[in-house]
């Protein structure tokens, strides 16, 4: 009867004191969470109940394994695994804890500064941060897993021997990824590019979306994704049109003719922006910029707060003056001259019928 009780009192004892343990800090965070509702620190660290509660009964199981008694010839091997559960169990909860801090952090200071742009800048630095910190916990996790085996103990004088020659060549091997590592570090701290940012890539237009140390994704305006190393936006130019301020100038362009009423044109220009709530107020204006023997050119400039809305202004603009034009000015519009078609020589016959001569019929020429 000892020899089943002792097993059953360890263990359900190990982990009904988990399970009330986990459950008395879930109620604490609840708690501190509905009073302290400006931060959502508490809330973050509730996701962390998982591993908390792997920690606690690894411990608690690895410390009083040995009291059970159970299965004598297996204890090395139940303890070595007991052990691996502890520290990743341990390594996850750090990842928790460190991305509720990040989180709450970033969160504090959105609230805080109305500037969108610092804001993303201080976005994308945290996620890196983040990225960084999960990639350096994981790597002594896994190495401090490789430790409890004797084997690995033993072979580890001759690895630390070997390190500078290991990290000749892997430098040599992995030259690439080291760049964009550098280069991801280079975005997230030197404010180039930063989450949110509308830019201009290789002639596609998107907002970037996700940047990581090796690479960077960018969401076209038809929802595509483009994802690029970040050694590409250190070594090569590229248009980012959210840096500074985000206010922005478009340009609309017509082809018209030469009769084209141009004043008209500027007050059906003004009384189109009144109406359209993308244009920001700042400015506007219209003039001819150029011309040909058929056609003039006539640039409109419109402001918007951002990217999104100069685009929303320039078609809006674009479709309704041509509508206008279309249905008050119609003669503004270019029209094509066309002309007869010349025909060739023939032979008339002379008055008296003695003799013939060429005569040649000129076309008339027309506008249609």
């Amino acid at each position: 009867m000892e020899n089943v009780l002792r097993p059953l009192l360890v263990l359900g004892s190990s982990v009904l004191l988990t399970l009330a343990i986990g459950w008395a800090t879930d109620r604490l965070l609840r708690k501190a969470d509905d009073r302290q509702r400006d931060t959502p620190l508490w809330g973050q660290l509730r996701r962390a109940r998982i591993p908390y509660q792997l920690v606690l009964c690894a411990a608690l199981l690895r410390g009083s394994y040995d009291q059970a008694g159970l299965l004598q010839g297996h204890q090395a091997g139940i303890g070595r695994t007991l052990t691996l559960v502890l520290i990743g169990s341990a390594a996850w909860l750090v990842i928790r804890i460190a991305a509720a801090v990040v989180e709450t952090t970033y969160s504090r200071y959105a609230r805080v500064h109305r500037d969108a742009a610092r804001v993303r800048r201080v976005r994308t630095q945290v996620e890196l941060i983040m990225r960084v910190v999960s990639a350096v916990v994981i790597v002594v996790a896994i190495a401090s897993m490789l430790l409890t085996f004797p084997e690995m103990r033993a072979a580890g004088a001759s690895l630390l021997a070997s390190a500078g020659i290991l990290g000749i060549v892997a430098g040599v091997a992995a030259q690439s990824t080291l760049a964009n590592m550098f280069a991801g570090l280079q975005i997230a701290f030197g404010d180039m590019v930063r989450i949110g940012d509308t830019v201009v890539v290789d002639g596609e237009w998107g907002t970037v979306e996700e940047i990581t140390l090796t690479f960077l994704t960018v969401r076209t305006w038809d929802e595509r994704r483009i994802t690029m190393p970040v050694s590409y936006f250190t070594s090569n130019p590229f248009e980012n049109w959210s840096r500074g301020t985000p206010q922005m100038t478009g340009i609309v362009y017509w082809h018209l003719d030469h009769g084209a009423p141009i004043e008209a044109m500027r007050e059906k220009l003004r009384d189109i922006l009144r109406q359209c709530p993308a244009w920001d107020g700042r400015a506007y204006g219209l003039q001819v910029t150029d011309t040909s023997p058929n056609t003039i050119q006539v640039r409109a400039l419109v402001t918007a707060k951002d990217s999104d809305d100069i685009w929303t202004v320039r078609v809006t603009v674009r479709e309704k003056m041509i509508t206008w034009l279309s249905a008050e000015h119609p003669y503004a519009l270019p029209r094509v001259n066309t002309s007869d078609a010349v025909l060739p020589p023939t032979r008339v016959p002379s008055p008296d019928g003695a003799a013939l001569r060429n005569a040649y019929e000129f076309p008339r020429t027309g506008r249609g």
